[in-house]
């Protein structure tokens, strides 16, 4: 009676292992057939399915694959996440930068007396003297503004 209960042990822990160590295993590493196959031979035929499985489907010279546990980062330590918010900085201020250039050209436009010249719709009207240069004798580009400033991006 105690043999009987000894062996339906072992057969259980047996079992239990194959079926584990098939599920822990990577699909890219068993043999023979495929992983889904291999479960349902365990499931189905658990003291043959799991000795195959051990003599045969199981991966050669390795342990049973272990997944390393990611877990999700904290924002300030992800270095993508911080380059993307540096990013998102500097075309913030850029922004910013050209929208206060662009509002100071139009103000000055209007001091002036005349229409404020930004953009496109204006390039083609700027007091050119017929040559391609302003009446200031420079040459024209079109842009409103297009001296370096120095700025690292």
């Amino acid at each position: 009676m105690l043999f009987r209960v000894v062996l339906a042990v072992a057969i259980l822990v047996i079992y239990v292992y194959g079926l584990v160590d098939v599920i822990r295993t990577d699909r890219r590493l068993t043999r023979g057939i495929s992983k889904p196959a291999w479960l349902i031979v365990v499931a189905v035929l658990p003291v043959i399915g799991t000795i195959l499985w051990l003599l045969i489907g199981r991966p050669r010279d390795s342990a049973p694959v272990r997944q390393p546990h990611s877990h999700p980062t904290a924002p300030d330590d992800d270095p993508d996440f911080l380059r993307n918010l540096e990013m998102r900085r500097r075309n913030q201020a850029e922004a910013a930068r050209l929208k206060k250039l662009k509002d100071d050209l139009e103000a000055k436009a209007k001091a002036d007396g005349g229409p404020a010249r930004t953009g496109q719709d204006n390039a083609g009207t700027r007091g050119k003297d017929g040559m391609g240069h302003d009446e200031a004798g420079g040459a024209s580009t079109g842009d409103a503004d297009t001296h370096d400033t120095g700025d690292v991006k």
